[in-house]
């Protein structure tokens, strides 16, 4: 299945987006479906304080045994709608070292198998360069293969397999040009 994807750009979260983000939101959630980057599932009934914890988080002292300071975007399609999200650890610890990475997205529900997962890691890639990241880990759950396909389609290379409390993670690196 294809689609034309139009004017694709990765956008700092902001206000001029909250409608179309809790329509994303919502419909993620009638899917009850775990929402990934870890980040969608943040209250955004204050939609300012949703925004600030964003931007504290990218640029506040931040450091627990699962959490670095980190980049949050949304992928915004024709200027008009939020099709996905993507969080970028600017460093890793242990933790993200065996599961999450350097790159966490998603696509809305609606919007996937058409190419979206591939250009939001494609731009995302180019933005964890301008954080000083030559080389990207990537992971994913072994049985998702549209991800999987999606790390290779953007140069990864399986580097390991774990499994990590119970689940099958595949390790990729992406060396950044």
């Amino acid at each position: 299945m294809g689609t034309i994807m139009n004017n694709l750009v990765l956008i700092e979260p902001t206000k001029d987006f909250k409608d179309p983000y809790i329509e994303m939101i919502e419909e993620w959630k009638g899917t009850g479906e775990k929402m990934v980057p870890f980040v969608l599932r943040f209250d955004y009934e204050d939609f300012d304080s949703l925004l600030e914890r964003l931007r504290n988080l990218r640029d506040s002292p931040c450091e627990d045994e699962k959490t670095v300071n980190s980049s949050t975007l949304w992928l915004i399609e024709d200027h008009a709608r939020v099709v996905g999200a993507v969080n970028i650890r600017h460093r890793l610890n242990r933790y993200l070292m065996d599961v999450g990475g350097h790159i966490g997205y998603g696509i809305r529900p609606s919007a996937r198998r058409r190419g979206y997962a591939a250009e939001i890691l494609r731009q995302a890639l180019s933005h964890t360069r301008s954080l000083g990241i030559r080389r990207a880990l990537v992971t994913c759950d072994k049985d998702n293969i549209g991800s999987a396909k999606t790390i290779t389609k953007n140069n990864g290379v399986l580097d390991s397999e774990a499994v990590i409390n119970g689940i099958e993670i595949q390790r990729y690196w992406i060396e950044i040009k």
